[in-house]
């Protein structure tokens, strides 16, 4: 029994050892995910709470960590631009009942199936719009439009701060905050028990005490709920809307189970079971939805802390939203006192940390076609926006492994009475051009036999496209014989 005590005894401390870390490093991304989202910034606290409190009793995934998620940031500025505050709540609250659904059919196991570099991409081309977008904060100005449009405006937008003393300030303190951010890793040992995040706002925001710069509006968070009513949900009928909501549910739901199968690479405790957790998040986007606040999914920048901070248990998690419902209830004026260009730092360096470079670099080596879907996928967020984007880089991954599977080699033997043709691989509509160019390359004076018998498969357009050549050549008095399935299915 004594043992037992100690050892329970033991993994609270660890818990709550490793809460504190999680609590002290979302603090300031659910403040800044919010603020950047276009939301207050206790709207990111909400869904922190929920996402410990609720989401952290849930079975699923036992370590990782709920909240408000910087992959999302971009989707849910559009949102609240294109339909306005009070209509997330709607959109949230669906896309959760959605999760909740596909949780239950089973269908968590199939976002493993979604392609890497899609993935890598996606987060790839978020990171690029959120350091545009946050550029425009950090330079007191609000952000332009689409990524590609706020891209093509940062020429015009930086050379006009530099004229400007008060912008310049404000710049000032945004990369103030980055600097630590990177540089905090150099502190002493004992100051690295702070987390960069924490560190940096703490340390430029008292720099900051003396300066005339935008701040933090504070609501309180009463002030923030938002419960949707009736008039919100008429709007689900939108095409925009439905699509919204769809794309939320998708990604929300993508990164949350890409973070679980991360998560359980770092530890050799209990394994995710990816339909629980898929509804877990579900329970948790429902339950932002009813209150208005930001949608949130599993992040692994929190869940890579939890684990390292060497949290035994979901206790946890649990713990780290209880700090943050304190925080919100007992010191929800100091959030008032942080600058914006601040919170815009943060968030461009986390933006910076999506950015796949050395991937990119990787897949170049070992995979190009692989690189290329990456790429392509972030150029078509930025380019257009992350619904159209991410299609694109499925699309583009789906049309890859297509060419991939669709290997086939073509031997050909000219003895002096026959010409030997022989297949071997898949034969597809995408190598039916070379087919159809060695075959129609072959001389008229002498017969063809074609050998199928190597093919693993035949689809119907090479089917049809082989068909035809031998009814060709035949009636230009040139004998074909065929060995194979040729003659199986007839042409349509």
């Amino acid at each position: 029994m004594f043992s037992v005590l100690v050892r329970h005894r033991h993994t609270l401390r660890r818990d709550v050892s490793a809460s504190l870390v999680v609590f002290l490093i979302a603090l300031p991304l659910c403040v800044g995910i919010a603020v950047a989202s276009g939301m207050p910034a206790e709207a990111g606290l909400v869904t922190g709470i929920i996402g410990g409190l609720l989401v952290g009793v849930l079975p699923g995934s036992s370590l990782q960590v709920s909240g408000p998620a910087a992959g999302l940031t971009v989707l849910v500025f559009e949102a609240v631009r294109e339909y306005g505050p009070a209509n997330l709540g709607v959109i949230v609250l669906v896309a959760g009942l959605l999760q909740l659904i596909m949780g239950a059919l089973k269908t968590g196991r199939w976002f493993r199936a979604i392609s890497a570099s899609v993935v890598h991409g996606m987060l790839g081309g978020i990171g690029v719009v959120i350091i545009v977008g946050q550029t425009y904060s950090l330079l007191g100005r609000p952000a332009h439009g689409s990524g590609l449009t706020g891209l093509m405006g940062l020429p015009g937008l930086l050379t006009r701060a530099v004229s400007e003393p008060a912008v310049m300030a404000s710049a000032g303190l945004g990369v103030a905050t980055i600097i630590i951010m990177v540089a905090w890793r150099l502190a002493p040992a004992p100051l690295q028990m702070i987390p960069a995040p924490l560190a940096a706002v703490v340390l430029t925001t008292g720099a900051a005490a003396l300066l005339s710069v935008d701040k933090i509006q504070v609501k309180g968070v009463l002030g923030v709920l938002q419960p949707p009513g009736a008039g919100e949900f008429a709007r689900l009928t939108e095409p925009g809307v439905l699509g919204t909501v769809v794309a939320l549910t998708l990604i929300a739901s993508a990164e949350s189970l890409f973070s679980a199968a991360a998560v359980d690479r770092m530890h050799d405790g209990p394994r995710t079971d990816y339909d629980k957790e898929l509804m877990a998040q579900g329970v948790g986007n429902a339950a932002c939805g009813l209150l208005g606040a930001l949608p949130m999914t599993a992040v692994i920048v929190r869940s890579a802390a939890n684990v390292q901070a060497g949290a035994a248990t979901r206790a946890s998690r649990i713990m780290h939203g209880g700090w943050l419902l304190l925080f919100a209830a007992l010191l929800p004026a100091a959030l008032g006192i942080i600058p914006v260009a601040v919170l815009a730092g943060v968030l461009i360096h986390c933006g910076w940390k999506l950015i796949p470079g050395q991937e990119v670099a990787r897949l170049w080596r070992t995979e190009r076609g692989e690189a290329l879907v990456l790429v392509l996928t972030l150029a078509a967020i930025v380019t257009t926006n992350l619904l159209e984007g991410v299609l694109t880089g499925l699309v583009l991954a789906v049309a890859k492994t297509a060419w991939d599977v669709s290997h086939i080699h073509i031997d050909v033997h000219e003895d002096p009475g026959t010409l030997r043709i022989r297949l071997t691989g898949n034969a597809t509509f995408l190598r039916l051009p070379r087919i159809l160019d060695t075959l129609e390359a072959l001389p008229h004076d002498r017969p063809v036999e074609l050998d199928l018998s190597g093919l693993r498969h035949l689809d119907h357009a090479c089917r049809t496209a082989l068909l035809a050549w031998t009814a060709q050549r035949d009636s230009s008095g040139s004998q074909v014989q065929v060995s194979g399935d040729l003659n199986a299915v007839p042409a349509a």
